[in-house]
């Protein structure tokens, strides 16, 4: 059950780029080792040097560590208050009757994490560009360099929906509830604690599934995984539409891709644990559960 709002093909983009209500941005951060000595996971560097080099016609580079993320933690890109990014959104021409398209480089999960946040500020009107700039270099459509488009400051009004993000408490409060599934978006590996992690103590929130995000995205192509495929990995896990969903990952960041296509299925009640394993493997005092 696809939401045509949502989600948007590099066909569809390519007979859309003329719409002068049309926004696109590139999402895309980078993560450097962070370093000698620190006890930061990685570093967030905005990706803007490889977007000057290519980026889809007209679009605008948004940098969510630097913007649009809380910058009062050491956590990275945690969601900061709605009158921040009110005023960020607003200074990048989003707003009332605008059609917001989020695309990146390498993985999605940028692009699902900055709609997963316009979601939240009661935004619907932006959609996931399937495949991101990969796919569309991919089949040889137009890119341009040089800096990024800018558009006219709108007026961005956010209402933001409860629900979307959750913290430590509320993840510590269902575990081992059977109406709630806790969805951990890393790789196996990392689900069993089998790799030393660069976020803490090796392992997984107590009583969590795994749904690698890795795993909703077809290999060469980029795209999202057809939606049948993505509800057997689910099932399989029993993640059911009946219950509540906490996904969760390192940063908050690739959870969202399990989040986008979990919505695109029609479950209701989804929520991320912003912090992620950045903040659960560092506090001694949460449980944790490897094998």
């Amino acid at each position: 059950m696809r939401d045509p709002k949502s989600l948007i093909t590099t066909a569809e983009l390519a007979a859309a780029l003329d719409d002068p209500s049309l926004r696109i941005y590139d999402c895309t951060t980078l993560l450097a080792p962070p370093p000698a000595g620190s006890d930061d996971p990685y570093l967030a560097i905005p990706a803007r040097t490889g977007f000057e080099e290519a980026h889809i016609p007209g679009a605008d580079f948004l940098d969510l560590q630097g913007e649009f993320s809380d910058g009062t933690t050491r956590l990275r890109f945690m969601m900061p208050a709605p009158a921040q990014l009110e005023a960020a959104f607003a200074r990048h021409g989003v707003g009332r009757g605008t059609r917001v398209v989020l695309y990146s480089v390498g993985t999605m999960m940028w692009a699902t994490r900055f709609w997963w946040m316009l979601k939240a500020l009661g935004f619907d009107d932006a959609a996931v560009l399937d495949g991101g700039l990969d796919k569309w270099r991919a089949e040889n459509r137009p890119v341009e360099s040089g800096p990024a488009r800018t558009h006219p400051p709108a007026r961005f009004e956010a209402a933001p929906r409860p629900g979307f993000f959750v913290d430590k408490d509320a993840v510590l409060a269902a575990l081992e509830r059977p109406d709630t599934a806790i969805v951990n978006a890393l790789g196996p590996q990392f689900h069993r604690g089998l790799e030393p992690s660069r976020y803490g103590r090796p392992g997984r929130i107590p009583g969590s599934v795994n749904v690698p995000a890795a795993a909703l995205v077809e290999g060469t192509a980029k795209a999202f995984v057809r939606l049948a495929e993505a509800k057997a990995k689910f099932t399989a896990e029993g993640v059911t539409p009946d219950k509540r969903v906490i996904c969760y990952c390192g940063g908050g960041i690739s959870a969202t891709i399990d989040l986008f296509l979990l919505y695109q299925l029609g479950y209701a009640d989804l929520t991320l644990y912003d912090g992620s394993m950045g903040e659960w493997a560092k506090d001694p005092s949460l449980p944790i559960e490897t094998g």
